[in-house]
């Protein structure tokens, strides 16, 4: 029975952890047009028309619509003229991201060992979601289209010497 016992508490010892976890906001999300509504004879220069009214944000898990948009909280400018807003004044959806490894050295001789590690990257699998576009000249202006990647799981053997 001791010999069992004390595999088992070999077999079970000397496991690490770690993680890192990173919580940020979302990134800028740019405003343009590809038109040349503003007549300067460039492209890419001209901006949407901001009209005021509710920037707030909306959670992507209930709606795609990352700035609901119906309201016409932003158009294209008046001919001849640029548009009023600013190319980065607000910024999209954040990230709750934390990756986890465990893992355990075995000792092999004095000089070599194998390093056992199992990894979760994005470990609780929350969603990630990507800028929506911010070219106003879309059908898929405002709306949030993809996700970075979801969890994702990897097991390694490692040998050190």
């Amino acid at each position: 029975f001791e010999k069992l016992v004390g595999h088992q508490s070999r077999l079970l010892s000397g496991w690490q952890l770690s993680g890192v976890t990173r919580l940020m906001s979302g990134f800028p999300i740019t405003l343009t047009e590809n038109d040349d509504r503003s007549l300067i004879g460039t492209f890419g220069v001209d901006r949407p028309q901001f009209n005021g009214g509710d920037l707030t944000s909306n959670n992507p898990r209930d709606t795609l619509n990352w700035i609901d948009n119906a309201k016409k909280t932003f158009s294209l400018e008046p001919l001849g003229q640029v548009g009023n807003s600013q190319r980065r004044f607000f910024h999209g959806p954040g990230i709750n991201n934390t990756d986890l490894a465990l893992l355990k050295n075995v000792q092999l001789t004095a000089g070599s060992s194998l390093q056992l590690r199992a990894e979760l990257f994005n470990a609780f699998n929350h969603a990630q979601f990507l800028n929506p576009t911010g070219n106003i000249n879309s059908s898929s202006f405002m709306v949030i289209r993809s996700t970075r990647d979801p969890r994702i799981g990897q097991l390694a053997v490692k040998f050190l010497f």
